[in-house]
């Protein structure tokens, strides 16, 4: 798949009124097809980034560009810039506000202007896309906190975005829901959508993720997931912890196993898997 630049910050710098700035000169990119997990302490910088890439905020200097063309941050500009791309907030209840879930998720495609048939198509679309087909004329006050999510997701997803930007999308999900969320995520990525994830789970970032963007004091740091997440300089200063993977895979190469790998197990299942190898079990004493 295509690597090109979707959405870019160049040379931006960002302060909230009577506030020390929350950036100054920085550049991103978020590139075509690579699944981006941003981490880093509260306070760091996520939500503000997030909402620079996706319009809601401006800078105060330098730009933001679609597949190189600058981003003008007026009506007509933000209008094009969210057919592009789309925010799903952390908390559900600060998007979800229609009365049943096929008129929240329809809002969108009904604000562009399209066709009756045009928008019951996206809705249909999206409500399949996160498996809430039969929740369409369910109250938005009667759902579970994960069909909220998902609801909400599948209202950013009716205006088919290039790149969709979640904020702690797993937060509040049990295991199950989470499993669900990943493996939906999967299904968008496949389907030719760009996910930006933030998150503070590193051992999710490392298994989801193909590049990590780590928010630190001196800057925003970022490089393929599993070399980024193995710097413990830059968790250090992120205010994260050492992946599990990572500390696994150490271990592991450390007794001369998963050498020819670059962070090692990423699950427990993989290291299960790994454990239950003839090469490994030929290396157990006895």
């Amino acid at each position: 798949m295509s690597e090109s630049v979707l959405v870019a910050l160049r040379g931006v710098s960002f302060a909230y009124d009577e506030g020390p700035p929350v950036f100054t000169g920085l550049d991103f990119e978020v590139r075509e097809g690579r699944a981006l997990a941003l981490l880093g302490r509260n306070g760091s910088g996520k939500t503000t980034l997030m909402r620079l890439l996706s319009g809601g905020l401006r800078p105060g200097s330098g730009e933001l560009s679609v597949s190189g063309r600058v981003v003008r941050h007026d009506r007509k500009g933000l209008t094009a810039l969210r057919t592009t791309v789309q925010l799903v907030v952390q908390d559900p209840d600060d998007q979800l506000f229609a009365a049943s879930v096929g008129q929240d998720v329809s809002f969108g495609p009904l604000n562009l202007g399209l066709s009756d048939t045009e928008v019951r198509a996206r809705v249909a679309e999206a409500l399949a896309a996160l498996d809430i087909t039969a929740l369409a004329d369910r109250p938005t006050h009667l759902l579970s906190y994960g069909q909220r999510k998902r609801t909400a997701i599948a209202g950013a997803v009716a205006m088919r975005p290039r790149v969709l930007i979640l904020d702690e999308p797993t937060a509040g999900l049990d295991p199950d829901g989470q499993e669900r969320l990943l493996a939906t995520l999967d299904g968008l990525r496949a389907n030719g959508t760009t996910v930006v994830m933030a998150t503070h789970d590193v051992d999710l970032a490392l298994r989801w993720a193909d590049d990590a963007a780590l928010l630190t004091p001196s800057g925003v740091h970022t490089g393929p997931v599993a070399g980024t997440l193995s710097r413990r300089d830059l968790l250090t200063a992120a205010g994260l912890r050492l992946p599990w993977g990572v500390a696994a895979g150490l271990f592991l190469r450390a007794h001369g196993v998963g050498a020819d790998t670059d962070v090692g197990p990423r699950t427990p299942e993989e290291l299960a898997a790994l454990a239950a190898a003839p090469e490994y079990r030929d290396r157990r004493p006895g």
